[in-house]
């Protein structure tokens, strides 16, 4: 281990790695700590297991923060385009699973070797089981004090990322350290999380689970057109992940089943046209079966369409196009992809990460009041606030 070295990043994470490499090039000594017993593990399980490593369409409107306008710099400076040159150098073919979303092909681990190969490349070192138990100012430098023992640093950088899926390591370790050291946290909450549903909706999810369909969900500002997934606790699926970013407590989600249609002009034409069809034949034609099954179950009124007055029809368009859910909550830290909120970029160099006071403590990643939209966002802010800060070292 580097006696001396010019930085220690804390967390052999994606940006943590990143940077790593970058400061590397750069000509730095870079020692990367980690108190997990494997670098990159958020990497390896993520999108489902392929990574989702960069979204070509990425925009500082794709970002949730406090202050919108911090991450413009970093990601203007290091595009989706510059890391998925990095990934074809390593002969890493992506795939396109949705527009602009690029994956692995079969399992995220070139990803993981890409980085590891990267910083071994630049000479960076990678220290895994080691906690670091405090961290002192020392003059313009730092002091680090560690499980494996005293490290004397010109900087610090932490990539320590936030709170979702604890059984990966996670902890709130990084905004300790801003408070240590004076730095604002603004609150925290999970994000990129599946619903929870009151006992007796709870009931008929869990009858559906599996289930899948595309939606139109909206709350608060936020609005998406992605599949809805029924699971035994609850809602699922890309549209709740997403709209889960808005949601707070209390909210209601307004849910279009049927996207595409104007369900009650479509019923009421089809009254015209075919009258002695049957309500749920035509909402078995237009959605998932066990749906349109449990749908005529919760709210009755099946029967020929002839026999429907327009006052049922009225209703009907209503549940189809504006099905409005309360959740009960959300699933929390455990299964949440993200933590929205953080250290607060007030109090951050757009273009160094540095502290403004404290130049050499350096905050990357997840662990700021950054967060992005699913669908590979988050990991090229990883990637960008990485080079940005490894360039600025």
């Amino acid at each position: 281990m580097f006696s001396n070295p010019d930085v220690v990043i804390i967390g052999a994470g994606a940006a943590g790695l990143m940077c790593a490499l970058t400061a590397g090039y750069a000509g730095r000594r870079v020692l990367v700590i980690d108190h997990a017993n494997k670098p990159g593990k958020k990497i390896l399980m993520s999108g489902g297991g392929r990574c989702n490593f960069t979204n070509l369409d990425t925009q500082p409107i794709n970002f949730f923060s406090n202050n919108p306008h911090f991450c413009i710099s970093a990601l203007n400076r290091y595009r989706p385009e510059h890391f998925v040159e990095l990934v074809e150098r390593h002969g890493i073919e992506p795939v396109e699973k949705a527009p602009g979303q690029l994956f692995c092909t079969d399992s995220a681990r070139p990803i993981l070797d890409m980085l590891l190969t990267e910083c071994d490349w630049a000479g960076a070192e990678i220290r895994l089981k080691t906690t670091v138990e405090r961290i002192e100012r020392k003059g313009e430098g730092m002091c680090l004090t560690t499980s494996a023992g005293r490290i004397d640093t010109g900087a610090v950088v932490v990539a320590s990322g936030g709170l979702s899926i604890p059984t990966m390591g996670a902890s709130g370790f990084g905004y300790d350290i801003a408070r240590q050291f004076g730095l604002p946290v603004t609150e925290t909450r999970a994000a990129l999380v599946p619903f929870t549903l009151t006992s007796q909706w709870k009931e008929r999810a869990a009858a559906l689970s599996g289930v899948s369909c595309e939606v139109d969900v909206k709350c608060r500002s936020g609005r998406y057109r992605e599949p809805m997934l029924f699971t035994h606790r609850g809602l699922s699926g890309p549209a709740m992940l997403q709209i889960s970013s808005h949601w707070r407590p209390g909210d209601e989600l307004s849910i279009d089943l049927l996207p595409d249609i104007d369900a009650l002009d479509a019923l009421t034409n089809a009254r015209k046209t075919t009258p002695k069809r049957r309500l749920s034949t035509w909402l078995g034609e237009h959605l998932p079966k066990r749906l349109s099954q449990a749908l005529i179950e919760w709210y009755g009124n099946d029967g020929l369409l002839a026999e429907q007055s327009n006052a049922r029809l009225q209703d009907w368009s209503e549940r189809l196009n504006r099905w409005r859910l309360k959740p009960a909550g959300i699933e929390g830290w455990r299964t949440a992809e993200v933590t929205i909120g953080g250290v607060d970029t007030a109090a951050i160099s757009s273009k160094t990460f540095a502290a403004k006071d404290l130049p050499q403590l350096r905050f990357i990643g997840e662990v700021l009041d950054v967060t992005g939209e699913l669908g590979g966002y988050n990991f090229q802010w990883a990637w960008a606030s990485g080079v940005a800060c490894g360039l600025a070292l």
